[in-house]
């Protein structure tokens, strides 16, 4: 890119000092120019889809983010499921309370049903 660009600065700067005519040769610095010009896009878009191939490769091929990353999402989950663990006691117990205060009320009742 910098070889182009500094072909293009000489090329601006020129004076005309060749045997060929005038136009003839600002035709050719022109289309010089534009071949140059077109050198520089094209490395510019070179170096951009590399700079995103870079980052693509670094988002999905960083091991030990991932593992950090999935290791953190195991810990979250496994703590949730004591906490859930936790609660689903507590409720067995309430209903074992209540279950058992249900059937002494109803053993306790002169009015049973066949």
């Amino acid at each position: 890119m910098l070889v182009n660009f500094e072909e293009i600065m000489k090329l601006a700067s020129r004076e005309n000092s060749s045997q060929i005519c005038k136009a003839t040769q600002c035709e050719q610095d022109a289309l010089e120019m534009q071949v140059r010009a077109a050198n520089m896009v094209r490395a510019g878009e070179s170096l951009m889809k590399m700079v995103n191939d870079l980052k693509e490769f670094h988002i999905l091929y960083d091991f030990p983010a991932i593992d950090k990353d999935i290791k953190k999402m195991s810990e979250l989950c496994s703590a949730k499921q004591i906490e859930i663990d936790e609660k689903l006691a507590i409720i067995a117990k309430d209903m074992e309370e209540e279950l058992s205060d249900l059937e002494e009320e109803y053993y306790s009742t002169s009015l049973k049903y066949p």
